[in-house]
Protein backbone atom coordinates (compact mmCIF):
# COMPACT_ATOMS: atom_id res chain seq x y z
CA UNK A 1 0.00 0.00 0.00
CA UNK A 2 1.36 3.50 -1.32
CA UNK A 3 0.57 6.95 0.40
CA UNK A 4 -0.92 8.03 3.73
CA UNK A 5 -3.37 5.45 5.40
CA UNK A 6 -6.55 6.96 7.12
CA UNK A 7 -7.35 4.68 10.42
CA UNK A 8 -10.28 5.29 12.24
CA UNK A 9 -10.46 4.17 16.06
CA UNK A 10 -13.66 4.12 17.03
CA UNK A 11 -13.70 4.01 21.12
CA UNK A 12 -11.65 5.64 23.40
CA UNK A 13 -11.09 2.97 26.49
CA UNK A 14 -8.47 1.10 27.55
CA UNK A 15 -8.15 -1.19 23.89
CA UNK A 16 -8.99 2.16 21.54
CA UNK A 17 -6.60 4.20 23.10
CA UNK A 18 -3.40 1.40 23.24
CA UNK A 19 -4.56 0.11 19.17
CA UNK A 20 -4.30 4.09 18.48
CA UNK A 21 -1.14 5.01 20.01
CA UNK A 22 0.54 1.58 18.17
CA UNK A 23 -0.81 2.51 15.10
CA UNK A 24 1.55 5.60 15.00
CA UNK A 25 4.36 3.95 14.68
CA UNK A 26 4.32 4.24 11.19
CA UNK A 27 4.66 8.02 10.25
CA UNK A 28 2.28 7.17 7.13
CA UNK A 29 -0.53 6.93 8.89
CA UNK A 30 -2.90 8.86 10.25
CA UNK A 31 -5.02 8.30 13.24
CA UNK A 32 -8.28 9.25 13.80
CA UNK A 33 -9.87 8.22 17.75
CA UNK A 34 -13.47 9.16 17.66
CA UNK A 35 -14.66 8.85 20.95
CA UNK A 36 -17.68 10.43 23.01
CA UNK A 37 -16.02 12.40 25.57
CA UNK A 38 -12.97 14.49 26.44
CA UNK A 39 -11.71 12.63 29.17
CA UNK A 40 -9.96 8.93 29.12
CA UNK A 41 -12.33 6.71 31.65
CA UNK A 42 -10.27 4.61 34.40
CA UNK A 43 -13.54 2.00 34.13
CA UNK A 44 -11.36 0.05 37.18
CA UNK A 45 -11.90 3.13 39.28
CA UNK A 46 -15.53 3.86 38.52
CA UNK A 47 -16.50 1.97 42.46
CA UNK A 48 -14.01 4.67 43.68
CA UNK A 49 -16.23 7.72 41.90
CA UNK A 50 -19.48 6.18 43.15
CA UNK A 51 -17.51 6.58 47.14
CA UNK A 52 -16.62 9.73 46.16
CA UNK A 53 -12.55 8.83 46.87
CA UNK A 54 -11.67 9.27 43.05
CA UNK A 55 -12.52 10.84 40.13
CA UNK A 56 -12.09 8.32 38.00
CA UNK A 57 -10.71 10.10 34.40
CA UNK A 58 -7.26 11.19 33.17
CA UNK A 59 -6.85 13.74 30.75
CA UNK A 60 -6.32 12.51 26.87
CA UNK A 61 -3.27 14.58 27.01
CA UNK A 62 -1.38 11.67 29.39
CA UNK A 63 -2.51 8.83 27.45
CA UNK A 64 -2.43 9.37 23.67
CA UNK A 65 0.03 9.94 21.32
CA UNK A 66 0.61 13.37 19.88
CA UNK A 67 0.01 12.05 16.75
CA UNK A 68 -3.78 10.94 17.59
CA UNK A 69 -6.36 12.71 16.21
CA UNK A 70 -9.24 12.94 18.91
CA UNK A 71 -12.63 13.46 17.72
CA UNK A 72 -15.23 14.29 20.60
CA UNK A 73 -18.37 12.75 18.82
CA UNK A 74 -20.41 9.27 18.78
CA UNK A 75 -20.52 7.15 15.29
CA UNK A 76 -23.64 5.74 14.66
CA UNK A 77 -23.61 4.24 11.51
CA UNK A 78 -20.38 2.02 9.84
CA UNK A 79 -20.63 2.02 5.66
CA UNK A 80 -18.19 -0.63 5.41
CA UNK A 81 -18.54 -0.88 1.09
CA UNK A 82 -18.03 2.63 1.22
CA UNK A 83 -15.39 3.18 4.07
CA UNK A 84 -17.02 6.02 6.04
CA UNK A 85 -18.34 5.90 9.14
CA UNK A 86 -21.45 8.52 10.68
CA UNK A 87 -21.06 10.36 12.92
CA UNK A 88 -23.52 12.14 15.51
CA UNK A 89 -23.28 15.52 14.67
CA UNK A 90 -24.01 15.15 10.84
CA UNK A 91 -20.72 14.60 9.54
CA UNK A 92 -18.90 11.19 8.41
CA UNK A 93 -14.96 10.15 8.44
CA UNK A 94 -13.72 8.19 5.65
CA UNK A 95 -10.96 5.29 6.79
CA UNK A 96 -8.77 2.98 4.65
CA UNK A 97 -9.49 0.74 8.09
CA UNK A 98 -11.23 0.76 10.84
CA UNK A 99 -10.56 -0.26 14.36
CA UNK A 100 -13.64 -1.35 16.10
CA UNK A 101 -13.29 -1.09 19.89
CA UNK A 102 -16.41 0.68 21.17
CA UNK A 103 -16.34 -1.43 24.88
CA UNK A 104 -18.70 -2.31 26.85
CA UNK A 105 -21.73 -0.92 28.63
CA UNK A 106 -24.28 -2.12 31.06
CA UNK A 107 -27.08 -4.82 30.01
CA UNK A 108 -29.73 -3.14 31.99
CA UNK A 109 -31.40 -4.44 34.58
CA UNK A 110 -35.07 -6.22 33.14
CA UNK A 111 -36.93 -6.64 36.18
CA UNK A 112 -40.16 -4.45 36.82
CA UNK A 113 -38.91 -1.33 38.33
CA UNK A 114 -35.27 -1.62 37.66
CA UNK A 115 -35.43 1.12 35.44
CA UNK A 116 -37.22 3.41 37.12
CA UNK A 117 -35.61 3.09 40.92
CA UNK A 118 -32.01 1.16 40.29
CA UNK A 119 -29.33 2.64 39.48
CA UNK A 120 -26.74 1.31 37.21
CA UNK A 121 -22.48 2.42 37.52
CA UNK A 122 -21.61 0.94 34.21
CA UNK A 123 -20.54 4.20 32.76
CA UNK A 124 -18.88 7.33 34.27
CA UNK A 125 -22.29 9.59 33.04
CA UNK A 126 -24.42 6.65 34.80
CA UNK A 127 -22.15 7.20 38.14
CA UNK A 128 -22.61 10.76 38.28
CA UNK A 129 -26.25 10.83 37.73
CA UNK A 130 -25.83 8.62 41.01
CA UNK A 131 -23.54 10.87 43.16
CA UNK A 132 -26.34 13.32 43.88
CA UNK A 133 -28.79 10.48 44.38
CA UNK A 134 -26.44 9.24 47.40
CA UNK A 135 -25.40 12.79 48.97
CA UNK A 136 -29.16 13.14 49.33
CA UNK A 137 -29.97 10.14 50.84
CA UNK A 138 -29.15 10.32 55.22
CA UNK A 139 -26.52 9.05 56.41
CA UNK A 140 -28.75 5.80 57.94
CA UNK A 141 -30.59 5.08 54.49
CA UNK A 142 -30.23 1.42 53.23
CA UNK A 143 -28.26 0.67 50.63
CA UNK A 144 -28.76 -2.23 48.14
CA UNK A 145 -25.96 -3.28 45.99
CA UNK A 146 -26.90 -5.82 43.35
CA UNK A 147 -24.60 -8.47 42.06
CA UNK A 148 -21.60 -9.78 43.68
CA UNK A 149 -18.79 -9.97 40.72
CA UNK A 150 -15.74 -7.41 41.06
CA UNK A 151 -17.62 -4.26 40.80
CA UNK A 152 -20.64 -5.08 43.36
CA UNK A 153 -17.97 -6.05 46.08
CA UNK A 154 -16.08 -2.92 45.73
CA UNK A 155 -18.83 -0.26 45.39
CA UNK A 156 -20.48 -1.97 48.25
CA UNK A 157 -16.88 -1.92 50.19
CA UNK A 158 -16.26 1.74 49.29
CA UNK A 159 -20.10 3.01 50.37
CA UNK A 160 -19.86 0.71 53.84
CA UNK A 161 -16.17 2.34 55.02
CA UNK A 162 -17.55 5.76 53.95
CA UNK A 163 -20.20 4.69 57.01
CA UNK A 164 -23.21 3.66 54.36
CA UNK A 165 -25.82 0.76 55.75
CA UNK A 166 -24.77 -1.26 53.02
CA UNK A 167 -26.35 -4.59 51.83
CA UNK A 168 -25.03 -6.57 48.89
CA UNK A 169 -27.29 -8.88 47.24
CA UNK A 170 -25.57 -11.59 45.08
CA UNK A 171 -27.92 -13.38 43.54
CA UNK A 172 -26.21 -16.09 43.73
CA UNK A 173 -22.57 -17.07 45.21
CA UNK A 174 -20.59 -14.20 46.18
CA UNK A 175 -17.52 -13.49 43.38
CA UNK A 176 -18.26 -16.43 41.16
CA UNK A 177 -14.92 -16.08 39.70
CA UNK A 178 -13.26 -16.29 43.16
CA UNK A 179 -11.45 -19.64 44.66
CA UNK A 180 -13.03 -20.38 47.55
CA UNK A 181 -9.82 -19.56 49.68
CA UNK A 182 -10.23 -15.70 47.85
CA UNK A 183 -14.24 -15.71 48.45
CA UNK A 184 -13.64 -16.20 52.28
CA UNK A 185 -11.03 -13.48 52.48
CA UNK A 186 -13.60 -10.90 50.46
CA UNK A 187 -16.30 -12.10 52.71
CA UNK A 188 -14.07 -11.52 55.73
CA UNK A 189 -13.49 -7.95 54.92
CA UNK A 190 -17.00 -7.44 53.99
CA UNK A 191 -18.02 -8.58 57.27
CA UNK A 192 -15.59 -6.53 59.09
CA UNK A 193 -16.49 -3.46 57.11
CA UNK A 194 -20.22 -3.89 58.23
CA UNK A 195 -21.63 -5.24 55.09
CA UNK A 196 -24.92 -7.54 54.87
CA UNK A 197 -24.37 -9.95 52.25
CA UNK A 198 -27.32 -11.80 50.88
CA UNK A 199 -26.10 -14.76 48.46
CA UNK A 200 -27.44 -18.64 48.07
CA UNK A 201 -30.11 -19.68 44.96
CA UNK A 202 -33.16 -17.46 45.83
CA UNK A 203 -31.62 -14.29 46.33
CA UNK A 204 -32.26 -13.67 42.61
CA UNK A 205 -33.49 -9.53 42.53
CA UNK A 206 -37.36 -10.26 40.84
CA UNK A 207 -38.64 -6.67 41.62
CA UNK A 208 -37.17 -2.60 42.26
CA UNK A 209 -39.36 -0.28 44.10
CA UNK A 210 -38.53 2.83 45.49
CA UNK A 211 -38.18 1.63 48.80
CA UNK A 212 -37.03 -1.88 48.70
CA UNK A 213 -35.62 -4.43 46.36
CA UNK A 214 -37.85 -8.10 46.42
CA UNK A 215 -35.97 -11.62 46.08
CA UNK A 216 -36.74 -14.38 44.36
CA UNK A 217 -37.66 -16.25 47.78
CA UNK A 218 -40.30 -13.77 48.37
CA UNK A 219 -38.20 -11.52 50.94
CA UNK A 220 -38.05 -7.62 50.83
CA UNK A 221 -34.85 -5.62 51.78
CA UNK A 222 -35.65 -2.20 52.63
CA UNK A 223 -33.60 0.04 50.45
CA UNK A 224 -33.38 3.50 50.00
CA UNK A 225 -31.02 3.63 47.14
CA UNK A 226 -30.40 0.48 44.74
CA UNK A 227 -27.32 0.27 42.90
CA UNK A 228 -26.86 -2.33 40.06
CA UNK A 229 -23.61 -3.80 39.25
CA UNK A 230 -24.40 -7.30 37.10
CA UNK A 231 -24.47 -7.70 33.65
CA UNK A 232 -22.44 -6.33 30.82
CA UNK A 233 -23.86 -5.77 27.31
CA UNK A 234 -22.26 -3.89 24.57
CA UNK A 235 -23.61 -0.86 22.48
CA UNK A 236 -25.25 -2.61 18.78
CA UNK A 237 -23.60 -0.24 16.88
CA UNK A 238 -22.13 -3.20 15.24
CA UNK A 239 -25.26 -4.90 14.18
CA UNK A 240 -26.61 -1.57 13.62
CA UNK A 241 -24.16 -1.10 10.46
CA UNK A 242 -25.34 -5.22 8.98
CA UNK A 243 -21.98 -6.38 10.48
CA UNK A 244 -22.21 -10.04 11.82
CA UNK A 245 -22.33 -10.30 15.79
CA UNK A 246 -22.28 -12.84 18.34
CA UNK A 247 -25.73 -13.07 20.54
CA UNK A 248 -24.05 -10.04 22.94
CA UNK A 249 -23.76 -8.11 19.56
CA UNK A 250 -20.26 -8.35 19.77
CA UNK A 251 -18.14 -7.90 16.20
CA UNK A 252 -17.74 -11.60 14.67
CA UNK A 253 -13.74 -11.94 13.54
CA UNK A 254 -11.50 -14.72 13.37
CA UNK A 255 -8.45 -15.01 14.97
CA UNK A 256 -6.21 -12.19 13.95
CA UNK A 257 -9.07 -9.99 15.16
CA UNK A 258 -10.54 -9.33 11.91
CA UNK A 259 -13.91 -8.87 10.89
CA UNK A 260 -15.48 -12.28 9.24
CA UNK A 261 -17.14 -10.03 7.23
CA UNK A 262 -14.97 -7.37 5.90
CA UNK A 263 -10.91 -7.35 5.93
CA UNK A 264 -10.77 -4.07 6.52
CA UNK A 265 -12.35 -4.13 9.61
CA UNK A 266 -10.36 -5.32 13.09
CA UNK A 267 -12.22 -5.52 16.76
CA UNK A 268 -10.56 -5.11 19.73
CA UNK A 269 -12.02 -4.94 23.40
CA UNK A 270 -15.04 -5.57 25.35
CA UNK A 271 -16.85 -5.82 21.77
CA UNK A 272 -14.61 -8.25 19.93
CA UNK A 273 -15.66 -12.19 19.24
CA UNK A 274 -12.72 -13.65 17.92
CA UNK A 275 -13.94 -17.05 16.53
CA UNK A 276 -17.03 -16.82 18.68
CA UNK A 277 -15.16 -16.86 21.58
CA UNK A 278 -14.49 -13.74 23.39
CA UNK A 279 -12.23 -13.38 26.35
CA UNK A 280 -13.38 -11.75 29.67
CA UNK A 281 -14.41 -8.46 29.19
CA UNK A 282 -11.95 -6.19 31.48
CA UNK A 283 -8.82 -4.25 30.96
CA UNK A 284 -6.74 -7.18 31.04
CA UNK A 285 -7.45 -8.43 27.95
CA UNK A 286 -8.28 -4.78 26.47
CA UNK A 287 -4.75 -3.98 26.98
CA UNK A 288 -3.78 -6.99 25.18
CA UNK A 289 -6.51 -7.15 22.26
CA UNK A 290 -5.73 -3.04 21.84
CA UNK A 291 -2.04 -3.18 20.05
CA UNK A 292 -2.80 -6.80 18.52
CA UNK A 293 -5.80 -4.92 16.73
CA UNK A 294 -2.99 -2.57 15.22
CA UNK A 295 -0.23 -5.19 14.56
CA UNK A 296 -2.86 -6.94 12.51
CA UNK A 297 -3.65 -3.51 10.08
CA UNK A 298 0.03 -2.92 9.97
CA UNK A 299 0.64 -6.47 8.78
CA UNK A 300 -1.90 -5.92 6.18
CA UNK A 301 -0.71 -2.94 5.23
CA UNK A 302 2.70 -4.87 4.64
CA UNK A 303 1.38 -7.70 3.04
CA UNK A 304 2.07 -9.91 5.55
CA UNK A 305 0.14 -12.55 7.39
CA UNK A 306 -1.34 -11.12 10.69
CA UNK A 307 -1.17 -13.35 13.71
CA UNK A 308 -3.29 -15.16 15.76
CA UNK A 309 -4.36 -13.30 19.01
CA UNK A 310 -2.83 -14.12 22.06
CA UNK A 311 -4.54 -13.34 25.30
CA UNK A 312 -3.41 -14.77 28.60
CA UNK A 313 -4.86 -13.84 32.16
CA UNK A 314 -3.07 -13.84 36.06
CA UNK A 315 -6.08 -13.26 37.70
CA UNK A 316 -7.93 -10.59 39.32
CA UNK A 317 -7.87 -7.90 41.33
CA UNK A 318 -10.99 -6.65 43.70
CA UNK A 319 -10.58 -3.60 46.08
CA UNK A 320 -12.46 -4.58 49.34
CA UNK A 321 -12.08 -0.87 50.70
CA UNK A 322 -9.09 1.83 50.53
CA UNK A 323 -6.85 -0.67 52.61
CA UNK A 324 -7.66 -4.10 51.95
CA UNK A 325 -7.89 -6.03 48.61
CA UNK A 326 -7.82 -9.46 47.18
CA UNK A 327 -5.68 -11.01 44.29
CA UNK A 328 -7.26 -14.00 43.13
CA UNK A 329 -4.17 -15.53 41.19
CA UNK A 330 -5.07 -17.78 38.33
CA UNK A 331 -4.51 -20.11 35.36
CA UNK A 332 -3.18 -18.63 31.92
CA UNK A 333 -6.76 -19.22 30.49
CA UNK A 334 -8.40 -17.37 32.98
CA UNK A 335 -9.52 -20.36 35.85
CA UNK A 336 -8.91 -19.18 39.42
CA UNK A 337 -6.73 -21.19 41.53
CA UNK A 338 -6.25 -21.76 45.07
CA UNK A 339 -3.92 -18.43 45.55
CA UNK A 340 -4.30 -15.56 46.68
CA UNK A 341 -2.89 -12.58 47.90
CA UNK A 342 -5.52 -10.76 50.51
CA UNK A 343 -4.93 -7.36 53.37
CA UNK A 344 -3.15 -4.53 53.19
CA UNK A 345 -0.24 -6.16 50.01
CA UNK A 346 -3.82 -7.13 48.18
CA UNK A 347 -5.02 -3.37 48.22
CA UNK A 348 -1.46 -1.90 47.02
CA UNK A 349 -1.43 -4.65 44.41
CA UNK A 350 -4.64 -3.46 43.33
CA UNK A 351 -3.65 0.48 43.70
CA UNK A 352 -0.63 -0.44 41.64
CA UNK A 353 -2.85 -1.95 39.22
CA UNK A 354 -4.74 0.49 38.54
CA UNK A 355 -1.47 3.08 38.09
CA UNK A 356 0.67 1.00 36.00
CA UNK A 357 -2.37 0.12 33.24
CA UNK A 358 -2.74 4.14 33.05
CA UNK A 359 1.40 4.12 32.20
CA UNK A 360 1.04 1.47 30.17
CA UNK A 361 -1.49 3.20 27.86
CA UNK A 362 1.11 6.62 27.98
CA UNK A 363 4.19 4.60 27.31
CA UNK A 364 2.54 3.09 24.62
CA UNK A 365 1.76 6.97 23.14
CA UNK A 366 5.42 7.45 24.01
CA UNK A 367 7.04 3.98 22.85
CA UNK A 368 4.70 3.00 20.40
CA UNK A 369 5.55 -0.66 19.04
CA UNK A 370 7.66 -1.42 22.18
CA UNK A 371 6.09 -4.50 23.53
CA UNK A 372 6.23 -7.62 21.39
CA UNK A 373 4.79 -9.83 23.54
CA UNK A 374 1.38 -11.38 25.40
CA UNK A 375 0.42 -13.43 27.55
CA UNK A 376 -0.30 -16.68 26.47
CA UNK A 377 -3.39 -19.35 26.95
CA UNK A 378 -1.76 -22.39 25.63
CA UNK A 379 -5.51 -24.30 26.21
CA UNK A 380 -7.58 -21.40 23.71
CA UNK A 381 -6.27 -23.59 20.80
CA UNK A 382 -8.19 -26.96 21.88
CA UNK A 383 -11.42 -25.00 22.73
CA UNK A 384 -11.18 -23.30 19.53
CA UNK A 385 -10.63 -27.15 18.04
CA UNK A 386 -13.70 -28.48 19.99
CA UNK A 387 -15.59 -25.84 19.11
CA UNK A 388 -15.28 -26.43 15.29
CA UNK A 389 -13.59 -29.85 15.27
CA UNK A 390 -10.78 -28.50 13.08
CA UNK A 391 -7.88 -26.67 13.66
CA UNK A 392 -8.11 -23.11 13.44
CA UNK A 393 -6.42 -21.43 10.41
CA UNK A 394 -3.06 -19.29 11.95
CA UNK A 395 -4.26 -16.58 10.63
CA UNK A 396 -6.51 -14.09 8.22
CA UNK A 397 -6.77 -12.76 4.99
CA UNK A 398 -3.74 -10.89 3.55
CA UNK A 399 -5.09 -7.04 2.45
CA UNK A 400 -4.32 -5.73 -1.10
Amino acid sequence: MTGNTEVVVIGGGYAGVMAANRMTQRADVTVRLINPRRTFVERIRLHQLVAGSHEAVVDYGKVLGERVRLVVDTVTRIDAAGRRVTLASGGSVGYDYLIYAVGSDGAGPRVPGADEFAHPIATLEEVRRLRPVLDAAPASAAVSVVGAGPAGIETAAELAEAGRAVTLVCGGVLGPYLHPRGRRSVAGRLGRLGVTVVEGPDTVVTAVTRDGVQLSDGRVLPSQVTIWTTGFGVPELASRSGLSTDSLGRLLTDETLTSVDDERIVAAGDAAAPSDLPFRMGCQSAVQLGPQAAETVLSRMAGRQPAPVSVGFAGQCISVGRRTGVFQFAHRNDVAVGVYLGGRPGARLKEFVCRSTVWQLGYEARKPGTRTWWGKDDKRRLLLQDQSGEVPAAAGRVGR
